[in-house]
């Protein structure tokens, strides 16, 4: 065994031994229990960061199963640990989690964390490591440039995901230099998370401007397109802010642990500082556009925000939530161009869209040998509700289609009304060989982006779109 090899090796926690920050991962489990806590943090943090730490841990616990690994590094400490090297977990989380971790890991001899008065980072976790290792040389392995004035008097560098400005201090180093892994990319994951593939349900905002016949009118499909942006934005917002919020059952579903936010792949510090960023460049966009339409958008983000705090994990009330979301967009639509969306086109927009939600739990609970849907009150037993109550819906839609086409105003707007009823046909196709596909587990678990992308589909909304044009 050569002298490197032999040193006590101290091991960092977060961004280390981890792919994820426990103060953050902590913080996000605390407001997603009360968000009103969001008002005692600035008075612990007046106290220091350890302080604000010790609360944290005080009211919540870090399931250490759960979180995600840097695998490549964790095999080696492995190896290590079967040539008997002396190992220590040390971090600046707080020592409730450091030794929660540590006895999951099973590979440290000791476990130190901070407490409610050391915040054990940087200058603070050097002397703690010079007071174990009693002078004598040792390893550390780390992350970040807080943890260069450890590495400068470390025998042995162990670099772990670190990023090209703290790699290039130790180019010329006489101590010996072992790398892991490399600094995750922010900017591809980070677009990952704002899901810019779920931009195409904003488009609902163009409804109003293409049945009020005002596609000729370029300051009006100017408008729609400002809201439009405005919508992404504030969208990508709150799916950064659901993400962080889902961590641990994001972690244990089949194909959401692969999320950005789940798997570790981007920071949790990257989501805190864009979410408001798009949030606030949502409003800035906002005020180019009528008070009413920034109202209804203050009304989106609002409840877009309750879903994600609560709402979604209430049986029926979370289906009705989405549905009324998908209804303010073509709110939106109509407020951008200042024009009044009638009671037809609100109901019509409930209906399909409470239909369209009740297929995706049911296409959820349809993928699921058994159980309920992790970070949802759906179990087995309620799929035959859920199909009764959204073929209901989705049926009712077509008929106050129906209704729209009869009504006054519906046949002063077009001059052959009479091509319109071709399209509850198309509707009833659609809509039904949804909730068949759906009944079978075929169905991709979000309908409305699968309506987007099927062949089918797009047939049947590019007929029903020149239906509008010929009756028109």
């Amino acid at each position: 065994m050569n002298t490197s090899s032999s040193l006590h090796l101290f091991v960092d926690l977060d961004g280390t031994l981890i792919r994820t920050d426990l103060l953050f991962e902590s913080l996000l489990l605390l407001l997603r229990r009360n968000p009103l806590y969001l008002a005692l943090l600035p008075f612990w943090l007046i106290r220091g960061r350890a302080w604000l730490k010790h609360q944290l841990a005080r009211r919540v616990n870090i399931d250490p199963a759960e979180l995600p690994y840097n695998e490549e590094f964790l095999v080696w400490l492995r190896e290590q640990r079967a040539q008997g090297r002396l190992m220590t977990l040390i971090s600046a989380s707080n020592q409730q989690y450091v030794s929660a971790v540590a006895e999951h890991v099973g590979l440290f001899e000791a476990a130190i964390g901070s407490d409610e008065r050391t915040n054990l980072k940087a200058g603070n976790k050097l002397r703690r490591i010079e007071e174990i290792s009693g002078g004598e040389a040792f390893a550390y392995a780390g992350d970040s440039r807080a943890d260069l004035p450890i590495w400068a008097r470390a025998g042995q560098v162990l670099l772990v995901n670190a990023g090209p400005s703290v790699g290039s201090q130790f180019e010329n180093s006489s101590a010996e230099v072992l790398r892991f892994g490399s600094a995750p990319a922010l900017f591809a994951p980070l677009l990952r998370a704002m899901r810019p593939h779920q931009w195409l349900k904003n488009t609902l905002l163009f409804v109003p401007l293409i049945l009020s016949h005002q596609l000729n009118q370029p300051s009006l499909v100017l408008a729609a397109a400002i809201g439009f942006a405005g919508f992404c934005l504030c969208a990508s917002s709150v799916y950064l802010l659901n993400d962080m919020l889902d961590l641990n059952s994001d972690r244990s579903h089949q194909t959401k642990r692969r999320r950005p936010f789940a798997s570790g792949e981007l920071p949790l510090a990257a989501g805190f500082a864009a979410a408001p960023a798009l949030l606030l460049g949502t409003f800035l966009i906002a005020l180019l556009l009528p008070h009413d339409f920034r109202l209804v958008l203050l009304i989106y983000w609002l409840l877009t925000c309750l879903y994600s705090f609560g709402l979604k994990r209430i049986f029926l009330l979370d289906v009705v939530t989405l549905a009324v979301l998908y209804a303010l967009r073509v709110a939106a639509g109509a407020e951008a161009i200042e024009v009044v969306a009638t009671n037809f086109l609100i109901a019509f927009s409930l209906c399909f869209f409470l239909g369209l939600a009740m297929v995706k739990r049911v296409t959820e609970l349809a993928n699921l040998q058994a159980g309920a849907i992790s970070g949802r009150a759906y179990r087995k037993l309620h799929q035959p509700l859920l199909t009764v109550i959204g073929g209901l819906a989705s049926f009712t839609a077509v008929v106050v289609f129906a209704f729209y086409i009869n009504a006054p105003a519906t046949t002063r707007l077009y001059s052959v009304p009479l091509m319109l009823w071709l399209i509850c046909p198309l509707l009833l196709v659609l809509l039904g060989r949804i909730w068949l596909l759906a009944r079978v587990g075929r169905l991709n678990e979000d309908p409305v982006l699968f309506a987007i992308e099927d062949r089918l589909s797009q047939m049947i909304v590019l007929a029903s779109g020149i239906l509008i044009w010929l009756a028109t």
